[in-house]
């Protein structure tokens, strides 16, 4: 195809799937006929630059669970129907919906594991009390900074102790350094490093997936080198407690993941219940690639995002 008819087509289809213009309105845009305009928009289609999905929602989600979870090799999906297909509806409704999985597997003595964000924030919230005895709460990865940006962590680690009846462990670091150096000194710190023993310990852990984007909470933060965003962005498709990870699961910046504090991602895998809580367009990538690094054995998401990642090869 010609560039010139190319850059039509496309122009075309932008305008009548993304902006939602009708195709008299696309004629006068691009100073062409009606009968044109269709036939850009049916070459669009025909050349794969428009896929047209439909997800029905109606579809039962305990099929789509458990097709997830035999793709994936998981104990459990937890699959939530949602209205519509935001982010603040859709982390409203799968942190409910694990608020409601954490409230069933909680049980005397055991060692919750916490992160942070947004999605965490939700999950925390919708967490109804139960009367346990001798659980504890630790946070798995540091989350200080300079910046004025809200991890959430305080509430979260909060809301995780109220629910469970327990005193939370903070881990009162940042979650990267500049220099490994920096890292050790902190580690050497015996009532660190005991918290960071706990976190290995931890036989639940609940986490999300971090985006690729810089609106991203993790990159508000004001941790990343110029050097740093341009490696991260050339090759990974998502973090975890702030290691970020490519398409197969695969650390992605051996420097950057050696200069950030708090669980390793391999101690995830070991979990009785590592749950990964997370749904959305930008992050299906991120969720993908977790799952294919086998680093959850439970993952809570919605409709949408798990048909995604059924279709996904």
């Amino acid at each position: 195809m010609e560039n010139d008819k190319l850059l039509k087509v496309i122009e075309a289809a932008k305008l009548y799937y993304l902006l939602d213009y009708n195709q008299s309105d696309i004629a006068k845009e691009l100073g062409v006929s009606r009968p044109t305009v269709s036939r850009l928009l049916q070459t669009a289609k025909e050349e794969g630059i428009v896929q047209i999905k439909i997800i029905d929602p109606t579809e039962d989600v305990e099929q789509i669970a458990n097709k997830l979870e035999q793709k994936f090799n998981l104990k459990k999906a937890i699959v939530t129907q949602i209205p519509q297909y935001e982010d603040h509806v859709i982390k409203t409704y799968i942190g409910e919906a694990c608020a409601n999985f954490l409230y069933e597997i909680v049980t005397d003595g055991d060692i919750v594991g916490v992160t942070w964000g947004t999605t965490l924030y939700h999950t925390a919230v919708e967490l109804k009390k139960k009367a346990l005895k001798d659980v504890k709460v630790v946070q798995l990865k540091g989350g200080v900074s300079h910046s004025e940006t809200n991890t959430h962590m305080n509430e979260i680690l909060y809301l995780f102790g109220k629910a469970f009846d327990s005193a939370p462990q903070h881990l009162p670091l940042p979650a990267i350094v500049d220099h490994v150096v920096v890292k050790q000194a902190m580690e050497a710190d015996r009532h660190i490093k005991r918290i960071l023993e706990l976190g290995k310990q931890a036989n639940i852990a609940v986490y999300t997936i971090g985006p690729i984007k810089s609106e991203s909470l993790l990159f508000k933060l004001g941790y990343f080198t110029e050097e740093d965003i341009k490696s991260i962005r050339s090759s990974a498709v998502g973090d975890i407690c702030s290691r970020f990870f490519d398409k197969e699961g695969n650390i992605c910046n051996e420097h950057l993941n050696a200069r950030t504090l708090g669980i390793e991602l391999d101690e995830l895998k070991k979990k009785e219940h590592s749950i990964l809580v997370a749904g959305g367009a930008a992050k299906i990538e991120g969720i993908y690639g977790a799952l294919k690094g086998n680093y959850a054995n439970v993952l809570v998401t919605d409709q949408y995002t798990a048909k995604f990642l059924l279709d996904k090869q």
